[in-house]
């Protein structure tokens, strides 16, 4: 199973508003790094921040063991901790409240099927350069999802 590092960043401006997700790849038969982001005029930062690993797993090439680097608690915890319980409770929290971002999460359930994720949690800003770029990546897709 090939080994991949993927580092993802999402960031809004308002909580909800304009938000922004970007991701960098680093792995075989990729030269140099994989880089991408995206933006969504009115979302919240945590759905940019589950979409930015959404679509860095979707760029891998097949089955692959993956080094998940992100400075989103809620995701790492959501992969790490609380995933398989809100699955077995038919996407209910323990206090039997709707599982805030679903379709996002279920996304990442079927995901992980297919890959080993190994998600670590980094803090943000903190001068990390992958999360830096990242970082910068999103901020700029807020940019141009506002048209400037």
């Amino acid at each position: 199973m090939a080994r991949f590092e993927l580092f993802t960043d999402g960031a809004c401006s308002g909580n909800p508003g304009p938000g922004g997700w970007a991701f960098v790849l680093r792995g075989p038969g990729i030269t140099g790094d994989l880089e991408q982001s995206g933006g969504d005029t009115s979302t919240t930062n945590n759905r940019m921040e589950m979409l930015a690993v959404i679509r860095g797993l979707e760029a891998l090439p097949g089955p692959s063991e993956v080094r998940l680097v992100s400075d989103s608690e809620y995701v790492v915890k959501g992969l790490k901790e609380w995933l398989d319980g809100w699955k077995a409770r038919g996407w209910k929290t323990a206090a039997k409240k709707p599982v805030k971002n679903d379709d996002l999460w279920k996304r990442l359930d079927t995901l992980r099927q297919t890959h080993r994720l190994m998600p670590e949690w980094i803090r943000g800003h903190n001068e990390h350069p992958e999360n830096t770029r990242c970082d910068a990546m999103a901020v700029a897709a807020i940019r141009a999802v506002r048209g400037g």
